[in-house]
């Protein structure tokens, strides 16, 4: 299975599975995590693994006591990074993840936090593993790219 880029779907990350050098079948992970349903899942699994994981204490520092509004927003990013809609660039104009960090000192200890809720949250909603691998890589570029601290 491959994740990549498609320009004919809008940009949007596509998976599939190569057989015999040949792209044998096309689903978006938004498809493959059971659409909204279960990118929303997802979204809310990420935030309870953070709650629950001792080793993810600084990133949750970072978020207020109510997740309700993140989980929301992280579920509208998720859509749109998926291949489903593009919720988070249709409310808020852009999906730049630079900016809203920014206030927040990220370096690679808060990644690892971060990376480590998402691999969690992956397992709890029990995406199909060919996804959680193809994932593993594109979340770290997320994850490397709002680091704002060495």
């Amino acid at each position: 299975m491959i994740l990549r880029k498609d320009a004919s779907r809008d940009a949007r990350y596509q998976c599939g599975i190569e057989q015999n050098g040949k792209h044998a079948m096309r689903q978006s992970p938004y498809e493959m995590l059971g659409g909204e349903q279960g990118v929303r899942a997802l979204a809310n699994a990420f935030y309870d693994a953070m709650d629950s994981l001792e080793d993810a204490s600084q990133i949750r520092a970072m978020h207020g006591e109510d997740l309700g509004n993140i989980k929301e927003k992280l579920f509208e990013y998720l859509s749109g990074w998926l291949g489903g809609p593009a919720l988070y660039r249709e409310k808020y104009g852009t999906v730049c993840l630079t900016r809203p960090h920014a206030p927040y000192a990220i370096g690679e200890r808060e990644r690892d936090q971060w990376l480590a809720c998402m691999e969690r949250a992956l397992r709890d909603v029990e995406a199909p593993e060919e996804l959680r691998q193809a994932a593993k890589q594109a979340f770290f570029r997320i994850a490397e790219t709002v680091r704002n601290q060495a």
